[in-house]
C-alpha cells in the first residue's frame, strides 16, 4: 500500500477519525466553558482530581479484565524495559537540549521534557485509538514513568533527599495501586479456582457462546454487578480529562505564555522529537529483534511520549519555586501543541502501520 492510499484509509477510519475529533471537541468545549466563566479554575482541577483518584484507575483496573494472552504478555515485559529506558535515555540527554540556558534552568527544562502527562493526557486518548491492549500497555509503561516522577525528579526539583511522604505517594497512588492490582489480577488467573459462567461481551449475554471458565476474580464475567458501576467510571476518564485540559487552557493567558522563544523552542522537543526518537528507537530495535514489538505497543509509547508537560512536574517547580513562570508557560504551549500534533501522530502511526513498516 503506498503513503496517499494510506493516508486516504487513516482519514476514512471511523474510530480513529472519531477518536481525533472527539478529543479535540471536548478540550475546545471545556476552554470555552472556562472563558465564559461557567467552569472556574477550581471546578477545572476539581474535574482533574476526580479523573485522577477514580476514573483513570478503574479505566486501568478494567483494562486487565480480559483472558491472558502470551504475545500480549511478552510484549508486555518489552513495554516494561523500554519504558525504563526511555526515561534513563531523556534524563541523560533532554538537559543537552538547551545548551542556550544557564545550567540550573537546563536542569529544570530537561526534566519538564523528559516526564510527560502520560497519565491524564495519554492513557485516554490511547484507550479512544487503542482499545483496551493499548490501555494495558500504557499502564505497564507508566510504571517506570512514576518511579523517576517521585523520585529522580522529586530530589532535582526539590534540591532535598527523598522524603517519606514523597515515596508514599508513589506507592499508594490511587493509578499504581490498580495497575498493579489489575496486573496481578491479569498475571494469576489461570491458577487460581475457576468458575463456569455464561459469555458476556462489555456487559451483555452471548447466548450461543454456552459455558466456559473464567478466574473467580473476573468480574467482568462473574460479578456484573460490580463490574458496571466500575465500568461506567471508566468511561468517565476521557471526557473529564479533555475538559480538564481546556479548562486550564482557558485558565491561562496566551500573550503572557508566548512570550518566551524558549518555551516554544521546549514544546517542539516535548512533543515531536520525544515521541520521534521513541517511535524510531522502537523501530529500529524491534526491526533488529530486540524487544520486538506490535503495532499496538508502538503506537502506545509514541503517543505516551507525545503528551504535554506533566502536572506533577509543574506542581513541583510552583511548590519549589524552580521557574515556576517557565513552567507554567511551558505546560500551556506543550499542551496547545500537543492539541494539534496528537492527531497528526496518530495518522501518522497509522500510515506507518499500513504500509507495512509497524507490523
Amino acid at each position: 500500500m503506498n503513503i496517499t492510499a494510506a493516508f486516504t484509509k487513516t482519514l476514512t477510519n471511523y474510530s480513529i477519525v472519531s477518536a481525533i475529533t472527539s478529543t479535540i471537541f471536548i478540550i475546545l468545549l471545556g476552554f470555552y466553558l472556562r472563558k465564559k466563566d461557567i467552569f472556574s479554575e477550581k471546578f477545572g482541577k476539581t474535574l482533574a482530581k476526580v479523573a485522577l483518584v477514580v476514573a483513570l484507575p478503574a479505566l486501568n483496573f478494567n483494562a486487565f479484565m480480559t483472558n491472558i494472552d502470551d504475545k500480549v504478555l511478552l510484549e508486555s515485559l518489552s513495554v516494561l524495559i523500554w519504558g525504563f529506558l526511555v526515561i534513563i535515555i531523556l534524563i541523560v540527554v533532554a538537559p543537552h537540549f538547551y545548551p542556550q540556558v544557564n545550567q540550573d534552568e537546563r536542569t529544570v527544562l530537561g526534566i519538564l521534557t523528559t516526564f510527560g502527562s502520560t497519565t491524564f493526557f495519554g492513557i485516554p486518548i490511547v484507550g479512544a485509538v487503542l482499545g483496551t491492549k493499548g490501555i494495558i500497555y500504557s499502564s505497564i509503561f507508566n510504571l517506570g514513568y512514576h518511579i523517576f516522577i517521585y523520585s529522580y525528579a522529586y530530589i532535582k526539583m526539590s534540591g532535598v533527599k527523598m522524603k517519606l511522604d514523597n515515596l508514599k505517594k508513589m506507592l499508594f497512588n490511587p493509578i499504581i495501586l490498580s495497575t498493579f492490582l489489575g496486573l496481578f489480577m491479569w498475571l494469576v488467573q489461570p491458577y487460581v479456582p475457576q468458575v463456569r459462567v455464561p459469555t458476556f461481551v462489555k456487559g451483555t449475554l452471548v447466548p450461543a457462546a454456552g459455558l466456559h471458565s473464567v478466574a473467580f476474580f473476573r468480574i467482568d464475567q462473574t460479578a456484573l454487578w460490580l463490574w458496571t458501576p466500575i465500568h461506567y467510571l471508566a468511561e468517565l476518564a476521557s471526557p473529564l480529562a479533555w475538559l480538564s485540559i481546556g479548562c486550564t487552557l482557558g485558565s491561562l493567558s496566551f500573550k503572557q505564555a508566548t512570550s518566551s522563544k524558549i518555551v516554544w523552542y521546549y514544546g517542539f522537543n516535548k512533543v515531536v522529537l520525544v515521541p520521534l526518537f521513541t517511535l524510531v528507537g522502537t523501530v529500529f530495535m524491534s526491526t533488529l529483534g530486540i524487544l520486538p514489538l506490535s503495532f499496538t505497543a508502538v503506537a502506545t509509547m509514541v503517543i505516551m511520549m507525545a503528551t504535554p508537560t506533566a502536572a506533577v512536574v509543574s506542581a513541583y517547580a510552583i511548590n519549589f519555586n524552580r521557574y515556576a513562570l517557565l513552567t507554567s508557560s511551558a505546560s500551556f504551549i506543550s499542551t496547545v501543541i500537543a492539541v494539534v500534533t496528537m492527531p497528526l501522530w496518530i495518522a501518522l502511526l497509522q500510515i506507518l502501520h499500513d504500509t507495512g513498516i509497524i507490523s
